[in-house]
């Protein structure tokens, strides 16, 4: 198991300890260092890191006030000089609390604590339900159904929007949504195939997912209203 690791920390002492630390565990990686959150968002959206050394004193924006804004989370080890912030930190969910300076064997019970939730969460996908859709000519990418948000017809292809990443995939919408559950996605348009799930209201002939509307398409608006409302 080898994890990738971003630093958020505006201190270079407490930074270049936590990058040391992580040279001596063959299983982590460094990959990225920020000196404030905010710089660090594009980077985390795109490359979906595995752990997250973050500190909570930073310029712009403190630790806790930024964990609140990610939607997608990578774990999060908080790493602070003021040990009365930990209750705050767990009431976040974050995987474990390091008060600075920290030791060799205090980082190393927090990594190891990292890999068995990791080892956990990697079984739970196994028994996930899933779909392999080609993206490229020679590519087969595993997408989890229950990440799938929707799908939106782009004429002979289509784009697979999840949780994490989007995908194009050469399939036409009708296609692809009689390879879904019934019970658990709807064609709401000639355009849209959408999570049941994920829709977070309904309102006249539209649908909220995620802050944005799409319009249900007439000739789908009695079935939608219907499996939505049941």
């Amino acid at each position: 198991m080898n994890l990738k690791c971003v630093i958020i920390d505006d201190e270079p002492l407490a930074v270049k300890v936590i990058e040391n630390h992580i040279s001596q565990i063959k299983e982590l990686q460094s990959v990225a260092v920020f000196n404030n959150a905010i710089d660090s968002l594009e980077y985390l959206r795109e490359n979906k890191p595995d752990l997250l050394f973050l500190d909570v004193n930073m310029p712009i924006i403190d630790g806790f006030s930024f964990l609140e804004s990610l939607d997608d989370k990578p774990l999060v080890i908080i790493t602070s000089a003021h040990a009365e912030y930990a209750a705050k930190g767990f009431d976040q969910e974050v995987l474990d609390y390091l008060v600075k300076p920290i030791s060799l064997p205090r980082f190393i019970k927090a990594i190891n604590k990292a890999m068995a939730k990791l080892r956990h969460d990697t079984k739970g996908d196994a028994t996930r339900e899933h779909i392999f859709v080609k993206v490229d000519k020679k590519k087969m990418k595993k997408i989890y159904l229950d990440e799938i948000v929707l799908i939106e017809s782009l004429k002979d292809y289509i784009k697979i929007i999840t949780a994490k990443e989007n995908h194009i995939v050469h399939k036409t919408l009708s296609a692809f949504t009689d390879e879904l559950s019934d019970e658990k996605f709807i064609r709401i348009h000639r355009s849209y195939t959408v999570s049941i799930d994920k829709i977070d209201a309904l309102e006249g002939n539209s649908v909220e997912i995620k802050g944005k509307r799409y319009v249900i398409g007439r000739s789908y608006l009695e079935d939608v209203k219907a499996r939505i409302l049941e």
